[in-house]
């Protein structure tokens, strides 16, 4: 296997199948993200899949996090390790790191900071469900971190598309690189 002399990684983010089976067009979206994983591999530009997950009696979910304390009633009977499997067409390689989060960012609750200094990576490329959630979180907290960011447009999505217009063209641009699969496959 060749080195990644880029020093960069994607991250899929939050594709599991407990959220794409609540997204309207998550076919489409996931055939989208399949073809950034496809040019990353190509490149040998690792893949970092970041899940969000918690033990099956989510202890981890505080009742003052308002997102996530809404959301534990829904999710208390459901299996989580049905909840945190990555849709099949996306699904990681048996070398791919698999990273759990606990919370909106990649960063938080997780390993995922120690597996990018490991590996020498600097630059991160991010595609993921929600646009106002992960992508921004992360965004931020990468930034706060001086990482190199580059968010791929069309590999992400949210349920608001207004939102998802306004972060894409007027608020990643501060802190990232902003291309479509397409343009970063031409780059």
């Amino acid at each position: 296997m060749e080195q990644n002399d880029q020093h960069t990684a994607l991250l899929v983010m939050d594709l599991e199948m407990g959220i794409l089976n609540t997204l309207p067009g998550a076919e489409s979206y996931v055939s989208k993200v399949a073809t950034a994983i496809g040019h990353a591999r190509e490149k040998n530009i690792p893949v970092i899949y970041v899940i969000v997950g918690f033990r099956q009696t989510k202890p981890e979910i505080s009742m003052n996090n308002k997102s996530f304390a809404a959301m534990k009633e829904n999710i208390n009977s459901i299996d989580m390790n049905a909840f945190m499997k990555i849709h099949p067409a996306v699904e990681p390689l048996k070398d791919d790191v698999i990273v759990t989060k606990r919370r909106i960012s990649a960063f938080t609750g997780s390993d995922l900071e120690v597996v990018l200094r490991a590996q020498n990576i600097n630059h991160i490329i991010l595609a993921g469900i929600a646009t106002s959630g992960v992508v921004l979180s992360t965004t931020r907290e990468a930034a706060d971190k001086d990482y190199r960011i580059t968010i791929l447009s069309d590999g992400c999505t949210d349920r608001d598309e207004e939102v998802h217009r306004v972060l894409i063209t007027k608020v990643f641009p501060r802190q990232a690189d902003v291309l479509t699969i397409d343009e970063w496959i031409k780059a």
